[in-house]
């Protein structure tokens, strides 16, 4: 039987305090964790129920692991209705982006971690393999995030940096996405560079814009004010992609 304080502290890695002091975040599910124990993260500890382990015991002969019940779970987890385990997972080392990547997504103050965790699993769709997101912008280890991502989050790599400094560092140009810039259906799009983002609310800031070499814009055929910030994403990659 699981100990009371294993269950808060696997209970209290939803908060980012207790993240950052650990050093430690969590991941649900059963498609997203048997991802994980195929993958280069160092998995600290495994709680699941007795169908998951039996189902799956190949991929858990390096990995310390605790059988538990469905109370038990429901007990450490952030849903509802949790699945069959839940990872402790190491946080990665902060790694650099390669001086070969020619398109690289950031994201200005992005806020909702299932925006962001849905950026990330479109980005791993097309192949962006590095994301840069802005000091403003949610937590990649939030619960929710790391849930949305489908398992994206181990292919694609985040790094909590100044946007513009990364632009230079790479000496790639600036793309930005805004209501009044180039129509991405006509032109010639660039074939590389920093595609920035913004804010769900406020969109990219006055700096960044200011920086930028590129304006784009999604042209808009009905009355939406504006687009969810995946969405736009998912729309001006596909097109870059395609240029």
């Amino acid at each position: 039987m699981i100990s009371k304080a294993n269950i808060q502290l696997v209970k209290s890695l939803q908060d980012k305090k207790q993240r950052q002091k650990y050093n430690q975040f969590v991941v649900e599910g059963e498609k997203s964790i048997t991802e994980l124990l195929k993958s280069p993260f160092t998995v600290l500890k495994l709680y699941a129920v007795s169908e998951f382990l039996t189902q799956y015991a190949q991929l858990l002969k390096n990995v310390p692991f605790e059988e538990v019940n469905d109370k038990e779970l429901k007990q450490m987890s952030a849903h509802m209705a949790p699945q069959k385990a839940i990872a402790v997972v190491k946080m990665p080392d902060e790694s650099s982006i390669p001086s070969n990547v020619k398109l690289i997504l950031a994201l200005d103050e992005i806020q909702d971690p299932g925006n962001l965790g849905t950026i990330i699993r479109i980005a791993d769709w097309y192949g962006i393999e590095h994301i840069v997101c802005s000091r403003g912008c949610t937590d990649v280890y939030n619960p929710k995030c790391i849930n949305s991502t489908m398992g994206s989050f181990l292919r694609v790599k985040v790094h909590y940096q100044d946007i513009i400094q990364v632009a230079e560092q790479t000496k790639l140009p600036i793309m930005v996405a805004v209501l009044e810039g180039q129509n991405i259906h006509k032109g010639n799009l660039p074939k590389e560079g920093v595609l920035v983002i913004g804010n769900e609310g406020h969109g990219v800031h006055a700096s960044i814009i200011a920086k930028a070499k590129h304006k784009l814009s999604i042209p808009s055929y009905g009355g939406a004010e504006s687009l969810n910030a995946a969405i736009s994403t998912a729309i001006i990659l596909d097109n870059l992609i395609q240029a």
